[in-house]
């Protein structure tokens, strides 16, 4: 999900520059790698790159043609109105998360990331009575708009464009989360040739700008 918007940008413009066509389908990490890992049908799926290294382990994706796309950190967000908690240091993030009546995260590297966070620094219970886990695929700033979540941290790229929130901006840099995503062509692919011509585009400094504008960074 945290590439959606990414990719609704770059297939056109990789069709248009001569490039294969390509249907995009968006899902959370966690379903799509279920998916290809039993062997449903894709030319090309790109996750977290743990994610891709463990369907390569699997044989599910061919080896040589993983390539890193993408890096994405992670930002917070309130409610459109609602107070800005200061988030200028590690210990501000903390105080701010044990103010919050509700927080929530993704299911995704992310909010695995910051479960351990959570733990590190030995709040993961009272975190837990008050956290909103949104099913996947449901992204947080929806929650967090709606007023469910009073506190959301999510992949920037996944915020920037959510109406009804206000975007106080990433992690301070000593406990930024940063995921690379991945592509890779699905083994067995009879459409292999024009997968990977879509990675390589994908890869490719023809990017690069559609990528910042999504709040991520080329890989």
């Amino acid at each position: 999900m945290a590439t959606r918007l990414l990719l609704a940008e770059l297939t056109p413009l990789c069709l248009a520059q001569g490039g294969p066509a390509a249907h995009i389908e968006s899902v959370g990490g966690v379903d799509a790698a279920k998916r290809v890992m039993a062997g449903e049908a894709f030319d090309v799926v790109i996750l977290a790159s743990d994610a891709i290294a463990k369907l390569a382990a699997a044989g599910r994706v061919l080896q040589d043609s993983v390539t890193d796309l993408v890096h994405s950190g992670v930002a917070v967000a309130v409610p459109a109105g609602a107070a800005r908690p200061d988030l200028g240091s590690e210990a501000a993030v903390r105080a701010a998360v044990l103010a919050a009546p509700t927080l929530g995260y993704s299911t995704g590297p992310s909010g695995v990331a910051l479960a351990k966070l959570f733990e590190r620094w030995g709040i993961a219970q009272d975190v837990a009575a008050r956290l909103v886990t949104p099913p996947p695929g449901v992204p947080v700033g929806s929650l967090v708009a709606s007023g469910q979540i009073a506190l959301g941290f999510q992949q920037l790229s996944e915020l920037l464009h959510v109406p009804g929130i206000d975007l106080l901006g990433p992690l301070p840099a000593e406990i930024q989360i940063t995921t690379t995503f991945t592509g890779a062509v699905v083994a067995g692919s009879p459409r292999e040739a024009q997968a990977r011509a879509l990675l390589a585009f994908l890869a490719s400094p023809a990017a690069a700008d559609a990528k910042r504008r999504q709040g991520m960074d080329p890989a």
